[in-house]
């Protein structure tokens, strides 16, 4: 009998997954969407394809349909990923999902063992290939009898080149609200040995410009890199940071919107109120002259690049509109929405790099590992392909008895990643890797 697949949300990133099950076994899909026509739809009418509507929140229904499959993918907001487990240990399920593990996740790890069950976290683009690409040259290097001194790893979903066209460098294929939130982080890494701490304040602050396949990049570090030294084996390193990675200039937008207080919940009413008064309003500036008040507040001149990109976004309009809320973050992310969105056949890309420093007995070795990937166009997006598609691969390898791993489980494992790595490369995700010799 062939076994059955349950995957919890059908949302942006669904599509290759389904895709690729449909097309590579002969597995029974259950696809539950809390909007179940878009489960539908994510089907295409395949006869192995079921859909299902999913309230999270009825747990009969929540553990029938789990109880009813083999394996359980959660494409569900990662704040869920608990609520689906718990229920996948009640059932003897195992599970899948592509969200760095939670404590509330962890805390499942001695149950599942003893269950006999695999929860395979973090298997999705970052976290997920970039853990297993990294750890296959890691691993390379130990193996030759090497010492990573260095490590720098950044990654980012951007417009492809030929879609890069708005002063802002990035467009959202969902709600820029979380993009915004992330300028509000603060960062760990370690450096010349030492951990080194970033205030979220100084977060933007602290960008390295980077350039790759000739073209200029800038990363900023992403959250808490310093656990990775551990996870990756790394001890005593003397560089180890994680970043993420935006076209040049980012920094500069996001620390003007930043001093302009638009990353903030302050509340402002939601109607009859426009974008000038706005800023006016957080700023105590002057709604007729707030082009050049807020190029005087910035400390810089009107024709620079930022003040024509704020003006592009329109954020010195004076017309008074209607607004979904009314915080400023939310205001911000809804317009944002409406101008830097992908329009139909465009592409995104995704980016991601490391860059390795290794010392072996003889010499010396800067090892580069470069993923660029870009969406179809009307088709899937790359951020989809590089989510969903490792995702996929694992749900394979599991089903066919190819990973004997159990408990809550990251994709370090060569057992892991050497399969998953050698499929992607089938379906055209595939590193590009070059090494100077010293």
């Amino acid at each position: 009998m062939a076994n059955r697949v349950l995957i919890l949300g059908a949302g942006l990133v669904s599509q290759p997954i389904i895709d690729y099950l449909f097309t590579h076994t002969d597995y029974l899909l259950t696809v539950a969407d809390i909007i179940e026509a878009n489960a539908t739809r994510a089907i295409k009418n395949n006869p192995r394809g079921t859909s299902a509507t999913l309230d999270v929140q009825d747990a009969d229904h929540l553990h029938q349909l789990i109880d009813e499959s083999d394996l359980v993918v959660s494409l569900l907001p990662y704040s869920l990923h608990g609520l689906v487990a718990r229920h996948c240990l009640d059932a003897e399920k195992h599970m899948v999902n592509a969200s760095y593990v939670s404590d509330e996740m962890r805390a499942f790890d001695a149950e599942a063992r003893e269950k006999n069950l695999l929860f395979l976290c973090e298997i999705g683009l970052d976290p997920g290939i970039d853990h297993m690409s990294a750890m296959q040259i890691i691993h390379d290097i130990q193996k030759r009898d090497g010492e990573v001194t260095e490590f720098v790893s950044v990654c980012g979903g951007l417009p492809a080149p030929d879609a890069n066209d708005n002063p802002f460098g990035y467009k959202f294929s969902w709600s820029p609200k979380g993009v915004l939130l992330a300028g509000n982080n603060s960062a760990r890494y370690i450096e010349q040995g030492r951990v080194k701490e970033i205030s979220a304040e100084k977060l933007f602050h602290s960008t390295t410009p980077m350039e790759i396949d000739g073209r200029e990049f800038e990363a900023y570090p992403n959250r808490d890199s310093t656990s990775y030294e551990q996870i990756y084996g790394l001890g005593g390193i003397e560089l180890l940071m994680r970043g993420t990675l935006r076209y040049a200039g980012w920094h500069e937008l996001i620390l003007a919107l930043k001093a302009l207080g638009l990353l903030t919940d302050s509340k402002v009413r939601s109607e009859d109120i426009s974008f000038a008064e706005i800023l006016a309003e957080l700023n105590a500036l002057n709604v007729d002259s707030i082009r050049a008040d807020v190029a005087s507040l910035l400390e810089l001149p009107e024709d620079d690049r930022v003040i024509q990109a704020l003006g592009w976004l329109g954020l010195f309009e004076i017309t008074p509109q209607k607004f979904g809320s009314d915080q400023v973050i939310d205001i911000l992310a809804e317009r944002m929405n409406e101008r830097m969105s992908y329009q139909a056949g465009e592409r995104d890309m995704v980016a991601l790099q490391h860059r390795f420093k290794a010392t072996f007995p003889d010499h010396q070795e800067e090892i580069t590992s470069t993923l660029l990937d870009y969406g179809i166009p009307n088709g899937n997006s790359s951020m989809a392909r590089t989510v969903s598609s490792p995702l996929a691969i694992a749900v394979k390898l599991i089903l066919e008895d190819q990973i004997n791993l159990k408990g809550v489980q990251i994709p370090v494992d060569p057992i892991i990643y050497e399969p998953v790595l050698s499929e992607l490369k089938t379906l055209g995700i595939e590193f590009k890797e070059v090494t100077v010799r010293s």
